[in-house]
């Protein structure tokens, strides 16, 4: 791996595999300015050359085993995962496992042995069955709206889930959603989307950070974009912290500017 972006006096000129901790380093969540603990959410993304986030309707076959490494040093720095009922169907989340080499840094810094997974759901129409449910380290989190079915609710804490309302209808607003969230002490925040979840997060203007993986591939096709949902009426700006490169694929990290 090679950083391309910002270029130090301590960039090498040959690229290298870059230890967990050296990642972890580059992706650090950012110190509160004034030390008291803000929530900062991040989001994590693959794109191809020509947009699309997925193939055939999975991740996995635009990525890289060094772009796993990235993700999984993502969710060892998070407290909690923020991710859409249909990308959990979809690509079969399991809980977040604890990883003996970030269990120091965890402890450290306050963590738990692993992040939580928070499901956002309108109709928490989820199979609690699932290992996601029944054998988490820590309790997945399920984000819906105040008007949410009272037997799907029933069924998700009789699961050993968590409901955490984050809304006052059926859906779920973005903004309140971080907040309900930072009020459990989940102020490290990381979203893996799906491309509907992080249209919504965009919209509402509430997404801190966007870390897009480049893939060096061609799909052609119709596959979904990064975000879906509508468009928001001014573009959104945001500044490049930094670039990191290996066999071709691109390990950006933009910040809102």
């Amino acid at each position: 791996m090679r950083r391309l972006f910002p270029v130090t006096d301590e960039t090498p000129d040959q690229a290298r595999e870059w230890s967990l901790a050296e990642l972890a380093a580059a992706y650090a969540y950012p110190e509160p300015a004034d030390g008291a603990p803000a929530p900062w959410l991040r989001a994590n993304m693959v794109s191809t050359l020509d947009g699309a986030a997925q193939h055939e309707g999975h991740s996995q076959p635009i990525s890289s085993a060094a772009d796993m490494r990235v993700f999984g040093t993502l969710r060892a720095l998070a407290d909690v995962i923020v991710v859409g009922a249909e990308t959990v169907r979809q690509e079969g989340y399991r809980p977040a496992r604890a990883r003996a080499e970030f269990a120091a840094a965890r402890q450290a810094a306050g963590q738990g042995p692993a992040p939580a997974i928070a499901v956002v759901t309108a109709g928490l129409e989820l199979d609690f069955s699932l290992p996601l449910f029944t054998s988490p380290l820590v309790p997945t989190l399920i984000l819906t709206g105040a008007a949410a079915a009272p037997d799907r609710v029933a069924a998700a804490e009789k699961a050993g889930a968590r409901v955490v309302v984050a809304g006052e209808g059926m859906g779920v607003e973005p903004a309140r959603a971080v907040n309900a969230l930072a009020g459990l002490g989940h102020t490290r925040l990381l979203t893996e989307g799906g491309p509907r979840l992080l249209g919504q997060l965009v919209a509402a203007g509430v997404l801190d950070e966007l870390c897009l993986t480049v893939s060096p591939m061609l799909t052609a096709g119709d596959a979904q974009r990064i975000t879906g949902g509508p468009s928001v009426a001014v573009p959104r700006r945001f500044g490049l912290v930094s670039l990191l490169e290996e066999e071709g694929f691109l390990f950006s990290r933009y910040a809102r500017s």
